[in-house]
């Protein structure tokens, strides 16, 4: 025997001589043979699931489109396959900068005739290993059945079909077919929507817009949305903070063009992957910027001003008795933070009285007030071809306390996108624009996006100022940005508690607009049930909440679109508003000439 060393190895090497080498030499060369053959014959296997799982299914779509039946037998094709399993080919979905947001991609499912299956209970056992989500008995009741056919999984992995052969049942087949996937995954799930397995929309545009979608050909054009996925980035990353850091349970915002009503970005949270709908909840899937109505609270102050500029032929000098809480029919108004003296038409605005908007409301009257609202579309479905736009919820009958209270936005419920479609018309000249969430197709009909008038021209000019003014001067200081004449208007309202208003829960939102001088965009955002922190002396009002967020939103969109930063005078552009704002150090000499 000898001993070999190899250093730093203290290891020692046995030599076998003679007849026992031999031995060896012949068994070894044995394995080797034997292994070899198992490696070749794997080789083919792993070949061939190659090519069923990955070069069949990506290398060749088209083919796989086009002749769906190559898989199974035609009678089977015809007899127990459903009809909307045909493959009818949907068009992709893209932005307005034709970034993908839904397309059709081939897959395979997986079906067994259980005429073929070897052992239903071992086969059974086998494919819930792979696929958690079913249920042993129910697979092996279905692979022990008298049918000829059975769905076992709809869409499978690449890797889900390589573990199915490995199975061996010969019961097994698979069938080509399409599936939809949505490469922006949460970003624009409540907008693009979803299908069910067989490719039928059933929420969001994949709803909505069905029949376009299903298209014969796959030289169709896709249907392009008027959405930016990159505002859509900027909106719903800046609502997830604000939600994290607030505690709060969810958020809306919306961003539009004011003159032409495109809808630019729609978020809400939660969301969820259209991807893997199995883990989608009721809670996330709930669409809060169209589906949801809520009490807006003071944002409608806006609304209730405008009617009061059109009936009092602009005259915002008339000044209002907010220095007490007002009494009609057994119902008290008050202030949130009184002023506690008269307020003129500006003041009143920038200190979101609500005695002021009420008494606007009862100076227009119930028919007037009714009327303006209806023509911004505050009292009827948002008109605009998305799946499941909720109804306002509107006082009926209407009386003249609702007239009071609906001017400072209690008693009336609408969603974000009433509130955003309403507030454009007050800003862009006084024209009421439809929404718009599909662009036109440039190749075929120009489409002229016209509004209808439902404001003077003066009646937008002052509401424009005064925005601005409720920004620079009052309750909405935290949605200034500099060099940005943002504009807008604060609204909190609290949420209806078996049967009462909860103090404790409410609704913080946000409308803004930009910029004021020339308005271009509007920016919305709702906050649903925020805490207030220590920063915020515990406040969890729109001003301290959803207006910061809409200073964020501002200045992303002012970077990404390289909008220039205006040196705009705010004492020249607010001044014939200005002069009617009491100051502090003036304000008990005023009150001494009362």
């Amino acid at each position: 025997m000898q001993q070999a060393h190899r250093p730093g190895i203290k290891r020692s090497r046995v030599t076998i001589e003679g007849t026992k080498n031999s031995v060896f030499h012949v068994a070894r060369s044995r394995v080797v043979l034997i292994s070899s053959l198992f490696a070749f014959f794997y080789g083919i296997i792993l070949l061939r699931l190659i090519d069923l799982s990955i070069v069949q299914t990506f290398v060749f779509p088209a083919q796989m489109s086009l002749e769906p039946d190559l898989v199974i037998s035609q009678p089977i094709a015809q007899t127990e396959i459903s009809q909307k399993v045909k493959n009818t080919h949907r068009i992709d979905v893209v932005d307005r900068n034709g970034h993908m947001l839904a397309t059709t991609l081939p897959v395979n499912s997986l079906y067994a005739d259980p005429r073929d299956i070897v052992d239903a209970a071992t086969t059974a056992k086998a494919l819930v290993d792979i696929f958690p989500d079913l249920s042993e008995s129910d697979v092996r009741k279905k692979l022990d059945s008298e049918r000829s056919f059975i769905w076992v999984k709809r869409h499978l992995t690449p890797t889900q079909i390589q573990q199915v052969l490995l199975i061996g049942d010969p019961g097994l087949n698979f069938k080509r077919e399409t599936r939809r996937f949505y490469p922006q995954s949460r970003l624009t799930a409540h907008v693009v929507g979803y299908t069910n397995v067989d490719g039928m929309g059933l929420a969001g545009v994949e709803k909505s817009y069905n029949d376009d979608l299903l298209k014969p050909s796959r030289d169709e054009k896709p249907l392009s949305l008027t959405i930016d996925i990159r505002l859509q980035h900027i909106l719903r990353d800046i609502l997830m903070n604000t939600v994290d850091e607030f505690k709060a349970k969810g958020a809306a915002g919306v961003i539009a063009d004011v003159h032409t009503g495109e809808l630019l970005s729609l978020v809400s949270l939660p969301d969820f992957d259209p991807n893997d709908m199995n883990t989608a909840t009721e809670n996330a899937i709930f669409n809060r910027f169209t589906n949801a109505v809520y009490e807006p609270g003071s944002t409608f102050k806006i609304f209730s001003s405008a009617a009061y500029l059109e009936k009092s032929k602009h005259n915002i000098a008339h000044k209002f008795d907010a220095s007490k809480p007002i009494k009609r029919g057994g119902f008290t108004i008050e202030d949130y933070h009184a002023e506690n003296r008269f307020l003129t038409f500006p003041e009143a605005f920038i200190h979101s009285s609500n005695i002021g908007s009420a008494l606007m409301g009862e100076y227009v009257g119930t028919d007037v007030l009714r009327d303006t609202y209806g023509k911004i579309g505050l009292l009827d479905q948002v008109p605009l071809n998305l799946s499941g736009t909720a109804k306002p919820l509107v006082p009926s009958p209407w009386r003249d306390i609702n007239t009071l209270t609906a001017s400072y936005g209690h008693g009336i419920a609408v969603t974000p996108l009433h509130t955003v479609l309403a507030g454009m018309s007050v800003v862009n000249g006084g024209m009421y624009m439809k929404p718009q969430i599909v662009m036109p197709d440039k190749d075929t009909v120009t489409i002229t996006r016209e509004g209808q008038t439902v404001f003077q021209k003066k009646t937008s000019d002052i509401l424009r100022k005064t925005l601005r003014l409720a920004v620079t001067d009052g309750t909405g200081q935290f949605a200034n940005v500099n060099g940005y004449v943002v504009g807008g208007k604060t609204g909190t309202s609290e949420k209806i508690v078996g049967g009462r208003y909860d103090q404790k829960k409410l609704m913080s939102s946000f409308i803004g607009f930009f910029p004021m001088n020339n308005p271009k965009y509007a920016i919305y955002v709702l906050v649903d049930e925020p805490v207030g922190l220590k920063k915020t002396a515990g406040y969890a009002t729109g001003g301290w909440v959803a207006a910061p967020a809409v200073a964020k939103v501002v200045k992303a969109m002012a970077t990404l679109y390289g909008i220039p930063k205006e040196n705009i005078d705010d004492d020249k552009f607010l001044s014939d508003l200005r002069t009617l704002v009491t100051r502090e150090e003036d304000y008990e000499e005023e009150m001494a000439s009362y």
